[in-house]
């Protein structure tokens, strides 16, 4: 369970209740959990261990997928409720915001990582290609070398049997 923190799957459990009375499915894709997940949380609440304060993780330790998730959430939230959503979720604006830019960096991270990949394997490949040109240029003057070789040998036994 420490992929999440309590505020999330409580918030994700109380979904299956009423009033809301959501499916797990629904909830499954919307969160992007597995259904499995969910009725997991689901029975650990019923038994009493999914208490608040177990695995609390402050705002600023929440995983960037649960952040990801609820920012993504917060803007299905209509300006009415919002404020009633932030209290229940334990968050403030100024979250939602630096959540945000945290993201954002995270991507920008992520696409440079993808950038050094794909000129390390570029780079890579053409070292492959160089060394198999060397090769089969290797290989095509050591056939050439064998031919030769033949031939003499075929001369050498013609002129060793007309002597």
């Amino acid at each position: 369970m420490g992929r999440y923190s309590a505020q999330f799957r409580n918030q994700v459990v109380k979904k299956l209740l009423p009033p809301e009375n959501r499916s797990a499915a629904s909830l499954a894709r919307e969160y992007n959990l597995s259904v499995a997940t969910i009725y997991g949380w689901k029975a650990k609440m019923k038994q009493g261990t999914l208490g608040e304060e177990e695995g609390v993780v402050g705002n600023k330790s929440r995983p960037l997928e649960e952040k990801l998730t609820l920012l993504l959430e917060s803007g299905r939230i209509p300006e009415e409720r919002r404020g009633e959503w932030l209290r229940g979720n334990g968050l403030h604006t100024e979250h939602l915001t630096v959540w945000e830019q945290e993201v954002r960096e995270a991507m920008r991270k992520g696409v440079l990582e993808l950038r050094e990949e794909l000129k390390a394997a570029k780079k890579k490949i053409q070292e492959q290609e160089r060394e198999l040109a060397r090769k089969e240029k290797a290989l095509a003057e050591m056939a050439i070398v064998l031919a030769i070789q033949k031939k003499t040998a075929e001369l050498l036994r013609g002129t060793e049997a007309g002597e």
